[in-house]
């Protein structure tokens, strides 16, 4: 049985998702035959600078106060911080994320992908050093077993798996897919958000019984941004991505 997880690495709830799933698929009986393959998806595609998540750009773009900005990081350090995960509210940034999602499809390669996907997540929300610096990639790549040299070649050739991340964010559109994570079994039932680990047990013991079900994908209402609900969604190019002079 497999399972296709779209998530981008600057989402905090599929950071939590992602410790909720591995929870379920720790405790499901055929835990053996399920494949975890994970899948790009951009939240911010269009970003060409790195803002600070309890800065005032940032705030703007979730339409929020920098207070309210701040208020709902601290939430979600409290939810991940119940999950077992650390969580750094005050020196978190949030930017492009293509360059990672590229380097996840050369771990792909090499089966490292979970492991530098793990990294990548506690890079970026449980370290106070900026995941969007290129050495802090190269570092986080070669724990996770990839070549120093191999991680620097992609960074260095921007075509390098950039077909590999539009080929899987094409899918999602396919898919009706506008927010993650999203988690599909064996294309055929999808799951939208961090859901409760007891609603991804549902999940897999569901497929496992029936694997004919057709896909149904629910209506995320096409908000920008993160809710409450455990999903985040994709955003568009806003005067707040415009690099500053």
């Amino acid at each position: 049985m497999r399972v296709d997880i779209w998530s981008d690495i600057s989402c905090p709830w599929c950071y939590i998702g992602k410790a909720r799933f591995k929870k379920a698929l720790a405790t499901f009986a055929h835990q053996e035959s399920v494949e975890v393959v994970h899948r790009s998806f951009e939240l911010g595609p269009y970003l060409t600078h790195v803002l600070p998540t309890t800065g005032a750009a940032h705030a703007k773009k979730y339409g929020m106060t920098p207070p309210q900005a701040r208020a709902a990081e601290e939430k979600l350090a409290r939810i991940a911080r119940k999950e077992g995960l650390g969580y750094v509210v005050a020196s978190r940034d949030h930017g492009n994320t293509f360059d990672l999602h590229r380097l996840l499809h050369l771990a792909a390669t090499q089966n490292r992908a979970e492991r530098l996907l793990t990294l990548f997540y506690e890079g970026n929300f449980a370290a106070e050093r900026t995941i969007y610096d290129p050495q802090h990639q190269v570092e986080l790549a070669v724990r996770a077993g990839v070549s120093e040299a191999d991680a620097r070649a992609v960074l260095t050739d921007k075509q390098a798996y950039a077909a590999r991340v539009r080929a899987d964010e094409a899918e999602a559109a396919q898919l009706g897919i506008t927010g993650v994570p999203f988690f599909v079994v064996d294309g055929t039932y999808g799951l939208s958000g961090a859901q409760p680990a007891e609603a991804f047990t549902e999940l897999l013991e569901r497929a496992w019984a029936d694997r004919r079900a057709q896909l149904t994908t629910p209506d995320t209402g096409g908000q920008a941004g993160c809710d409450a609900e455990g999903a985040c969604t994709v955003q568009h190019a806003t005067d707040a991505d415009a690099p500053s002079t």
